[in-house]
């Protein structure tokens, strides 16, 4: 059993139904692989994540559900980003178009835009994410 009090928090999209959904594909085993923005990184001044960190997973309500490790970490640019990754955020994307559509959604929310601090970000196909794979190594009790 792993001491998840002193990990890093694994943040899924928002609280909420699109985070309880995202959750519910890691712990299914579905969703290996997620996507952020390194500007939303550097926007909140965390490091990209480290291949061999492990992370708490939090659900809406900020309770811990599992210990992820991470497997892989790229940055690219969002043109680059492949099918198979696509398919591995385990969201039902059979096409990286798909992925793109939806995280551009996200990404030009105004949640985003606002802890980016840029109200008129936008993505295109030089901006720069961060693709990370990772495993579930312990699905804790709720």
């Amino acid at each position: 059993m792993t001491n998840h009090e002193d990990l890093p928090p694994f943040l899924l999209a928002f609280p909420g139904p699109l985070r309880d959904q995202l959750v519910a594909a890691v712990l299914s085993g579905a969703k290996t692989s997620t996507t952020g923005l390194v500007a939303e990184y550097e926007a909140v001044g965390e490091a990209l994540p480290l291949v061999g960190e492990r992370q708490v997973v939090l659900d809406s309500d900020e309770l811990p559900v599992a210990v992820i490790e991470v497997t892989d970490v790229r940055v690219l640019r969002a043109g680059d980003v492949d099918d198979a990754h696509a398919r591995d955020e385990g969201e039902g994307y059979t096409t990286v178009a798909e992925w793109r559509r939806v995280h551009e959604g996200f990404w030009h929310s105004p949640e985003v835009r606002a802890e980016i601090g840029d109200p008129d970000f936008t993505v295109d196909d030089d901006t720069l994410v961060v693709a990370e794979r990772f495993r579930v190594v312990e699905v804790l009790p709720r």
